[in-house]
């Protein structure tokens, strides 16, 4: 698909989920800023989705978005995500395709976004095959739209090449060309090790590598506000915007002495405990006035502890969740979910953008897209 004149683009895909495609794609228009003073941006299928003004639009979408607004660049949010899979969407399509539909919708957005750009960044939805079962695989959306391919596979050796070589295939029979492929989530003792073997393995093959970038907890934790979004918690009180802002970096839960407990809880900590643990939550504001970094407490159960100590944990502005789940079932909700960067995860979006600087051939993708 053709373009504005002087166009370049460049369809971001992965081998699977989770592997860091919207990092891979956040990374790089924060960077090419320096380089473009135009950049679109589309998800032309997604998979995860939040209502925005009544419509359903994917949530990577709303955190380029506000990437964009900071470079004084504006778009409805509904081009940049034209197709939302929603429930019941699979089983429609397939009981009665529509298959122009979506080509229509995906085309009509795209001409929007990409409309006086020098750039557009176009992110993909798992694998290379996602998006068959409605005719619209990332391979065949990349090829209607007329882009080049970065792939995005996390840390390793024999698994990341295999599933580059698998997604290639797919790539190869729509007859799009893979620009070159990103290692994301490297484990930092392995780093150079795997660095080293996964350019040879891959250049044997004849593909290049663009980059292999360092595994950093940081973009892993969730933070207090995401927890309270994703789970039918409740919270204690009305807390700062900074409090929920605050990053997770490790989920303790209270089932022991506070002899013992003491030993676990460090900076950043979750502590998840039944609600009349005050044993428990008077070690926590303790640790706190201390000036312990506590990132939040869940107590579980539905159970309160007595008024004196919820005056504490009010004039400590920790925030705190509750949920009537046991103490178990709290933790591994919270331990399960899916961590995705937001728009107010400043400190993540600089990880990012300093990782994509540090650790990816800028140069090369400008040249060759």
């Amino acid at each position: 698909m053709k373009g504005w004149p002087g166009l370049k683009k460049i369809f971001i895909a992965a081998t699977k989920q989770n592997d860091g495609k919207t990092t891979v794609a956040l990374g790089l228009i924060s960077n090419f800023k320096k380089t473009f003073k135009k950049i679109g941006f589309i998800k032309p299928v997604g998979q995860r989705y939040l209502e925005d003004e009544g419509l359903k639009v994917d949530e990577d979408s709303v955190l380029i978005e506000n990437s964009l607004k900071l470079c004084g660049i504006k778009y409805k949010l509904k081009d940049m995500s034209p197709v939302a899979v929603e429930k019941g969407f699979t089983e429609n399509y397939i009981a009665q395709p529509f298959k122009e539909i979506i080509t229509k919708q995906i085309k009509e957005s795209y001409k929007r976004v990409s409309l006086a750009q020098d750039l557009v960044v176009i992110e993909g939805t798992g694998h290379a095959g996602v998006g068959s079962v409605f005719d619209h695989s990332n391979a065949y959306v990349a090829k209607l739209l007329g882009s080049k391919v970065i792939l995005v596979s996390s840390g390793g050796v024999g698994r990341p090449i295999d599933e580059i070589i698998l997604n290639k295939a797919l790539f190869d029979k729509e007859g799009i060309k893979l620009l070159g492929v990103i290692i994301n989530k490297v484990i930092e003792r392995k780093f150079d090790k795997i660095n080293q073997l996964v350019r040879k393995g891959l250049s044997r093959k004849g593909i290049r590598v663009l980059g292999v970038i360092p595994y950093r907890p940081i973009l892993s934790y969730p933070t207090m506000r995401q927890i309270l979004e994703e789970t039918e918690y409740k919270t204690m009180f009305d807390f700062s915007s900074a409090s929920l802002d605050s990053h997770v970096a490790k989920i303790v839960v209270g089932a022991m002495q506070p002899k013992d407990a003491i030993k676990y809880i460090v900076d950043y900590s979750l502590v998840i405990t039944p609600g009349d643990r005050e044993d428990i939550i008077k070690l926590i504001l303790d640790l706190s006035s201390s000036g312990r970094k506590i990132a939040g407490i869940i107590l579980t159960g539905d159970l309160m502890p007595s008024q004196e100590i919820i005056s504490q944990i009010k004039n400590a502005a920790i925030p705190v969740l509750l949920t009537g789940f046991d103490t178990y079932t709290a933790a591994a909700t919270v331990h399960d979910l899916t961590v995705k960067i937001r728009s107010t995860d400043k400190e993540k979006i600089e990880t990012v953008e300093s990782l994509i600087r540090d650790y990816v051939d800028l140069d090369t993708i400008i040249k060759d897209m």
